[in-house]
C-alpha cells in the first residue's frame, strides 16, 4: 500500500457544558465553529466541530457535550495533550490574551527548540500553543488574524510502554522518528515535521490508567485521501490482527476505528466530502444540522438539547 497517513485529521474530546465550551473555543481561542450537530450515537447531545476558516482537516477539534458526566482522569493509554500551532512571534500575544481571560498559562521550557504555552480548557483538557514557522489564513476569528491559531501542531500520546505503539506508527502508518528527548519520542508523518503531521509518544510507565470522560480526549483521527484508500487501510489493519470497525458514514468524512496497542482509540477518516456538503462555506456553523435519518425527529431532538448562544462575532444558532 503506497498511501501513508498524512497527519492528524481531527481530535475529539468531551466537555460538560456546551455553552462554556463554545465561549472558550470560539470566543477565547478564536476558532471557527464549522459545524453544530448532534452525536449520531447519542442524539440528545451536541457535537461541535471547531477549526480554521475553511474547516480543513488538520485544524478540527470536536466535542461531545455530556452534561452531568464524571470528570476524566489523565493517564496512560490516552491523548493527554492537544497542541495547536501559532506563529512564533505570537507567543507573547497569547500569553497576555489567555491571562486576561483568567486562563492560567504556563510558559514551558522550549521543547525541541519551539516555544510552548501550556494551559487547560474549562473542563481541564490539557492544551498547548506551540510556535511554528508556518503561515495559514484564518480570517473568520475574534482573534487578531496576525496571531490566529493555524491548526494542530501535534498530539501527545501517553503510554505505559512505547515500543508497540511506535511500531504501529512507523512500520504500518508511515510515520518516522524525527526527534527524541528523554522519554518523549517525536514522530512525523512521512518524516516531515510540519503543522498537524506530528505526534509525540510519551513513555510514562508510572502513570495510572486514564479514564475517558469530561475533560479528556475520546479519540484521535488520522487523514486519508479517499474512500478506496480507507478500505485498503481497513484490510491492512485487519490482516495485522487489529479489531477494526466497519466503515462508518459521519457525513463529513467516512471513518474506521481501532485501538492501538496502548489502548488509545484511533480513527482513520477521509478528507472528503468536507463540511460544506450541507451549508455554504460562508455559513458554516450557523445552523443546527441533523443527518437526514434524524431530520424527522428534529423537534424532539432540539427540545432535548440545552439552548446555546454563539459568540457574537459568529452569529446565533438557528
Amino acid at each position: 500500500m503506497n498511501e501513508a497517513i498524512s497527519g492528524i485529521h481531527h481530535i475529539t474530546a468531551i466537555c460538560s457544558d456546551p455553552q462554556r465550551n463554545l465561549d472558550f473555543y470560539a470566543g477565547v481561542l478564536g476558532l471557527r465553529l464549522v459545524k453544530a450537530t448532534i452525536n449520531y450515537d447519542d442524539p440528545g447531545t451536541y457535537h461541535f466541530y471547531y477549526g480554521n476558516a475553511q474547516g480543513t482537516p488538520g485544524s478540527i477539534i470536536t466535542f461531545f457535550a455530556w452534561p452531568g458526566a464524571q470528570s476524566g482522569r489523565a493517564g496512560s493509554g490516552q491523548v493527554t495533550v492537544t497542541a495547536f500551532a501559532i506563529r512564533p512571534e505570537s507567543i507573547e500575544y497569547w500569553s497576555e490574551r489567555l491571562t486576561a481571560k483568567s486562563v492560567k498559562v504556563e510558559r514551558l521550557t522550549d521543547r525541541f527548540d519551539q516555544a510552548v504555552l501550556g494551559f487547560a480548557d474549562p473542563d481541564g483538557l490539557q492544551l498547548e500553543l506551540i510556535g511554528t514557522p508556518e503561515q495559514s489564513p484564518n480570517a473568520v476569528s475574534s482573534v487578531d488574524p496576525d496571531h490566529a491559531i493555524l491548526g494542530f501542531h501535534s498530539a501527545t500520546l501517553a503510554e505505559e510502554g512505547y515500543e508497540r505503539t511506535a511500531s504501529l506508527l512507523t512500520a504500518t502508518m508511515g510515520f518516522q522518528l524525527v526527534k527524541q528527548a528523554g522519554n518523549r519520542f517525536r514522530y512525523a508523518a512521512g518524516g516531515v515535521e510540519k503543522r498537524s503531521t506530528v505526534v509525540d509518544v510519551l513513555c510514562a510507565p508510572d502513570l495510572a490508567p486514564s479514564r475517558v470522560a469530561n475533560g479528556s480526549v475520546h479519540h484521535i483521527a488520522w487523514r486519508t485521501p479517499d474512500d478506496s484508500t480507507e478500505l485498503e487501510w481497513r484490510k491492512k489493519l485487519v490482516q495485522l490482527g487489529y479489531n477494526v470497525s466497519p466503515v462508518m458514514d459521519r457525513k463529513y468524512f467516512h471513518s474506521i476505528y481501532y485501538r492501538e496497542p496502548g489502548g488509545i482509540l484511533f480513527e482513520i477518516a477521509t478528507d472528503p466530502p468536507g463540511f460544506a456538503v450541507d451549508e455554504s462555506a460562508d455559513a458554516l456553523g450557523t445552523s443546527l444540522i441533523l443527518p437526514s435519518w434524524l431530520e424527522p425527529r428534529r423537534d424532539a431532538i432540539t427540545r432535548s438539547l440545552l439552548p446555546v448562544q454563539f459568540p457574537q462575532w459568529q452569529g446565533s444558532l438557528k
